[in-house]
């Protein structure tokens, strides 16, 4: 060992030898594709442009999102309303040749159901406290979810006008949640009798 460099070299020409022997591997003996992955890669340190082209086939395609599915607890409420009083079978069906007795007498079968199973499961207030025809102020700021301006809805507020209708709010929801495994947008399931 009275040389050191001899082991220096030695050491470096091992070291490019198995370098050369893993770059034959990685290509398959393909010594074009071999050159060609050097080039790229001394192009792609230098040339950010290259490095922008080159990344999205290096890199796989990100998987488009699936949309999340829409909250069925909307829908929970029109359940209730079929299940209780057949109100989407109702609104569904053609009635432009049913007789207006007819068409009244289903509305007071129906009514009673829906209302009874909106007052079991929801809470309502009005949005506004004064009754239908009094005069109110709309303040700076009100909320247009909350209140509608209709009429000659011009300049900025306070507006005043009358009220041709209270609006509602719920303030309590109390739906049963869904069974596991069933599909919220089903309103009513099908039915099928079996002999």
């Amino acid at each position: 060992m009275d040389q050191p460099w001899l082991i220096v070299l030695a050491t470096i020409g091992a070291l490019l030898l198995l370098t050369v022997a893993a770059w034959l591997a990685l290509s398959g003996g393909n010594l074009d594709r071999g050159w060609l992955a050097i080039r790229a890669a001394l192009r792609i340190m230098r040339c950010p442009d290259m490095a922008d082209r080159v990344r999205p086939l290096l890199e796989p395609p990100a998987q488009p999102s699936q949309p999340a599915k829409p909250s069925g607890a909307p829908l929970r409420v029109l359940g209730l309303l079929q299940r209780e009083g057949r109100l989407v079978d109702f609104l569904l069906e053609d009635i432009r040749n049913y007789p207006d007795e007819q068409i009244g007498a289903a509305v007071r079968d129906i009514h009673p159901h829906c209302q009874a199973a909106l007052k079991e499961h929801l809470t309502f207030a009005p949005v506004l406290d004064a009754a239908e025809g009094d005069t109110v102020e709309v303040a700076a700021g009100f909320d247009p979810s909350a209140i509608r301006l209709t009429g000659n809805v011009t300049g900025q507020p306070p507006f005043r006008g009358i009220v041709r209708h209270r609006g509602w709010r719920v303030v309590e929801m109390k739906l049963p949640a869904p069974p596991e495994g069933q599909d919220e947008f089903v309103l009513m399931p099908a039915e099928v009798e079996l002999p």
